[in-house]
């Protein structure tokens, strides 16, 4: 089997998807695009297009656009959403806390052993390969746009990449060829997930962007965005009362005039004395008409923390807040949902590479998955607490058993109460495949530097 059948399956690419390279355009790791790129210092993205003003007409364009496969619009949305504080901190909640979570390695134990072991440094291999930083924002995209795109740059010295997150503005996705292209500053790249050089992560491999949480935080945030211009508009013309000087009809108009400027003159601390005849008012509002531009403002803000977390806990609280972890604030099946699709796409698109370059192809049969720990740590105490209760329930079992002539069921014992065992043997066997994959020799070339 080839490299390229062995890194299809992995992905699971459908027989009907472009085959890895059927492309005419030159891609990523081509001798002609990193002589170019490195006019730009090694920069692909191109200089990003700012909006600062949008409307629901802006919104339903970027719907049409992200239908055809442009999704320049919605990510130009969606960068000027993030500004926003209630977006900023309900999704630096979701992204940045589930990339935070504790990691668990399985598999391969050398393999393992590798991407947990530092490289000089206070971070593990796998830290330096995928920055917590780079995974938050590439997470962060992949919630609101559904999409997200990075590239895994080689390192000169280290025998494996850092990712690095690219901006989605700059995605397009060509139906006639179910492909999809990134628009770089040296040209239309095509994007093979899995090449060793592309990263993609999809919500669904057909129209992904319909996933995506972009239009229903779009929406809410345009809507407050003018509730807030309305309620400072509000605040300028009518939050002030106007000032009435009231003069006598048998004043002389230089008398008026005199009367009118001392009220306009009207400061701090101003004292009026009044003759008979002369009055100074003011003129209100009936002051109530702020509230609605509030109350546009406080839905507006439960809309994008109920799309983000799935609840209002990071709005009004709730039993447990105060402990305020990423378990209390977000639901448990959305954590879990981004933990899960991270992983997946660095388990079949970053760590083989990995693999391949530290040792070779075989070992992606017996390659190391990484997967995040989502579960409440009360969770894990009381798994604890169980397995604890367990032994002891076995032992006084097996006791009463044997003094009448009977032995207990190990595996059906483990079985019922998920206890994880493994026979002697298999771990033998297991020890014995371990040694077949090795560290390749010191002084092994490093990858070459592209950016």
């Amino acid at each position: 089997m080839s490299l390229r059948t062995r890194l299809a399956a992995l992905l699971g690419i459908s027989t009907f998807t472009a085959a890895v390279g059927a492309s005419s355009l030159p891609s990523l790791g081509d001798p002609e695009i990193d002589a170019r790129r490195e006019q730009y210092g090694g920069q692909i993205a191109q200089l990003p297009t700012t909006q600062t003003r949008w409307n629901l007409s802006d919104l339903e364009h970027a719907e049409r656009m992200a239908d055809t496969g442009d999704l320049s619009k919605a990510a130009q949305l969606m960068r000027t959403v993030r500004k926003d504080g209630t977006v900023a901190g309900v999704l630096e909640a979701r992204a940045g806390g589930v990339v935070r979570l504790p990691k668990k390695f399985r598999g391969n134990p050398e393999i393992t052993e590798a991407l947990e072991v530092g490289h000089d440094s206070v971070r593990s291999v796998f830290d330096e390969m995928f920055p917590a930083q780079e995974l938050q924002t590439f997470a962060g995209d992949v919630i609101l746009l559904g999409v997200g795109v990075g590239e895994l740059v080689p390192v000169e010295g280290r025998d494996y990449p850092v990712f690095v997150r690219l901006d989605p503005e700059f995605l397009v996705y060509r139906w006639s060829e179910n492909r999809w292209y990134y628009r770089a500053v040296i040209g239309l790249l095509p994007i093979t997930p899995g090449d060793g050089r592309w990263v993609l992560h999809t919500v669904g491999r057909i129209s992904p962007w319909n996933n995506g949480l972009w239009r229903a935080i779009g929406r809410a945030w345009i809507d407050k965005e003018h509730a807030r211009l309305n309620k400072s508009n509000w605040e300028n013309k009518l939050a002030n009362p106007a000032r009435v000087a009231v003069s006598p009809s048998g004043a002389s108009q230089k008398q008026k005039q005199s009367w009118f400027r001392a009220v306009m003159a009207w400061g701090i601390n101003t004292v009026f004395g009044l003759e008979p005849g002369y009055d100074v008012k003011l003129l209100e509002s009936n002051g109530v008409g702020y509230e609605c531009f509030l109350k546009t403002i406080e839905k507006s803000d439960r809309d994008i923390v109920i799309a983000l977390s799935g609840s209002t806990v990071l709005v009004d609280g709730g039993a447990g807040f105060s402990n305020s972890d990423i378990h209390a604030s977000i639901r448990a099946d959305m954590i879990k949902g981004t933990a899960d699709g991270l992983a997946y796409t660095i388990n079949t698109q970053g760590i083989p590479q990995f693999v391949l370059a530290r040792w070779d192809e075989d070992a992606l049969e017996q390659s190391a998955i990484v997967e995040w720990d989502v579960s409440p740590p009360q969770d894990r105490s009381a798994d604890a607490d169980s397995l604890v209760k367990a032994g002891q329930a076995l032992a006084a079992l097996t006791t009463a058993a044997t003094a009448s002539g009977h032995e207990i069921d190990i595996e059906a014992f483990a079985l019922r109460f998920r206890i994880p065992l493994r026979q002697k043997t298999r771990q033998k066997t297991e020890q014995t495949t371990v040694t077949s994959l090795r560290l390749p020799a010191q002084g092994a070339a490093p990858m070459k530097e592209a950016a």
